[in-house]
């Protein structure tokens, strides 16, 4: 899974990507950047840590979601600063708005207004998607003059008669309730405003323990999820060990790094949970869509095990790590086994069986 990062210049994107995945992309204060970064985030995940000390593997595999850094742009530049080609492609975006008070670093706009900046980015994206609505509406028009089959009508009325209104009012297409037929019709021309949303809201360090966006005027959906850190204390939280961590989130009243929550966060969104496999030789986790069934699920570790599934020999992590052993949940009627249609649940450990 892949998300994109963006928002307007100087909010703190790039400090975000090199604490979420680690890197060291170099930011300046004052100066953008123009470059867009690539890398992965591994998911920090206390059930699989719990997990590993059982098997003491020889490879220990959390979850990754990869993440690509865009350069900020500015109001009316969304076409022509947007790297349009890597923001289709992911799945998922994650806009920093900034909330926090630097004399030194004058907002845009003249005043810190997070609301104001969500509404607009996402007209941004919007005027980027009517571009390419409008010159396929265009073309099909053109194409179906002598006639129309059913799929390219129900494409056209889709387009000219849903989505196109909803993007002149300035409607993002992820607001929209679309059946799944439509949704299907839509995935080919990837637009942006029709992506899932998280808002990274990037306050000043007194604010973080407390700081609510919806108190910022910010509204939420089930398309649109918002959050709150301080992307430089994240970015020193990071770089201490576990003990001095400790003592640093208790100083500013959190229970855990931000870090943790957007990793978090960024799964939910994408309706995603993980299920794990366990052995002396690898304790991993993977990543699924939620509703997914087991034969599917075998299909992510390899293609081999989808194709000879015989049955899934299934128990939840908790129990694992009270029992010690699967030998232990076997006789205590804790491992079960499930068929290609069962739908794996998150925090399962999984053992399949398969012959080809």
């Amino acid at each position: 899974m892949q998300l994109g990062i963006l928002g307007l210049p100087k909010v703190g994107k790039t400090t975000l990507f090199n604490t979420l995945t680690a890197s060291r992309q170099e930011t300046d204060k004052f100066a953008a950047s123009k470059k867009t970064h690539v890398a992965v985030a591994k998911v920090p995940d206390p059930r699989l840590a719990q997990l590993r000390p059982l098997f003491n593997p020889k490879r220990y595999v959390p979850a990754t979601i990869e993440y690509v850094d865009i350069p900020g742009l500015s109001q009316g530049e969304g076409k022509e600063n947007l790297d349009l080609a890597q923001l289709r492609t992911v799945d998922a975006l994650v806009h920093v708005v900034r909330a926090f008070e630097d004399e030194e670093l004058v907002h845009p706009s003249g005043s810190i207004d997070p609301a104001r900046d969500v509404e607009m980015l996402d007209l941004e994206l919007v005027l980027a998607d009517m571009e390419v609505v409008e010159r396929r509406i265009e073309r099909l028009r053109r194409s179906t003059k002598g006639g129309a089959n059913p799929d390219e009508k129900r494409e056209l009325d889709l387009l000219a008669d849903v989505i196109l209104p909803a993007l002149e009012e300035e409607k993002p297409v992820r607001e929209l309730e679309l059946g799944a037929d439509d949704e299907k019709r839509l995935r080919g021309f990837q637009l942006l405003s029709a992506k899932p949303v998280l808002l990274v809201v990037n306050v000043g360090e007194a604010e973080v323990a407390g700081a609510d966006p919806s108190a910022m005027g910010i509204a939420t959906s089930e398309t649109c999820r918002a959050l709150a850190i301080s992307a430089p204390i994240e970015d020193e939280i990071a770089r201490l060990g576990e003990e001095e961590q400790r003592e640093f989130l208790a100083d500013l009243g959190l229970e855990e790094p931000s870090l943790d929550r957007v990793l978090r966060a960024s799964y939910d969104l994408l309706g995603l949970i993980s299920f794990f496999t366990v052995g002396e030789d690898e304790v991993r986790a993977w990543t699924i869509r939620r509703g997914t069934v087991a034969r599917d699920a075998a299909r992510v570790i390899h293609s081999d095990i989808a194709r000879g599934f015989i049955r899934a020999e299934v128990t939840f992590w908790e129990d694992l790590v009270r029992l010690k052993t699967l030998a232990a949940c076997r006789e205590k009627a804790l491992l079960r086994l499930e068929g290609k249609e069962y739908v794996v649940q998150d925090g399962e450990v999984i053992h399949f069986r398969f012959n080809v």
